[in-house]
């Protein structure tokens, strides 16, 4: 391993130790947000070969299909929810200026935790930029994917998300 890149291994693996000492930041999630963001600059820096389109799940295509128009995507929990589905970080697209959706399940934390792990999918394929604390967008190459989806193709997933107005919670 050469001597940057060792450097920058272990800046970052500095960095999230503090992180993790923080119990503030745990319970904002700050140390999940810290290391999304880091995989988002590194595709950035190191941009996947755009020629080769990476293998999607259905939720990572449901995502990009909600936000094709926006763009907007906030990672979020509920610090204050009394059952433990409730806090668990989801994704949450703006459809449009009133409507967001949120990928989550009360009922069943394993639709929560694919939608989840269908957004970091977007984050390692360079779809998706982050901006500040727990907001991110769509990048370029994520909204041309974004409208070649077919809302059929993620209809059942889309079905799973629950729809409020952007200002509920």
């Amino acid at each position: 391993m050469n001597g940057r890149i060792k450097s920058n291994l272990e800046a970052a693996q500095s960095f999230h130790g503090e992180m993790a000492a923080s119990w503030e930041a745990l319970g904002s999630g700050g140390p999940t947000l810290a290391a999304l963001a880091a995989v988002c600059a590194r595709a950035i820096v190191h941009p996947p070969a755009e020629p080769t389109e990476p293998e999607l799940s259905k939720e990572s295509l449901a995502i990009l299909f909600a936000a094709r128009n926006r763009g907007v995507i906030e990672v979020r929990g509920v610090r204050t929810a009394f059952e433990a589905p409730g806090r668990l970080l989801a994704i949450y697209v703006e459809e449009d200026e009133n409507r967001t959706i949120a990928f989550r399940s009360q009922t069943e934390p394993e639709i929560t935790v694919r939608f989840f792990d269908g957004f970091c999918q977007l984050c390692r394929a360079g779809m998706v930029l982050h901006h500040l604390h727990r907001d991110f967008t769509l990048s370029r190459l994520g909204f041309e994917r974004a409208r070649t989806i077919a809302r059929e193709e993620v209809a059942r997933e889309l079905e799973q998300a629950t729809e409020f107005g952007l200002h509920d919670s």
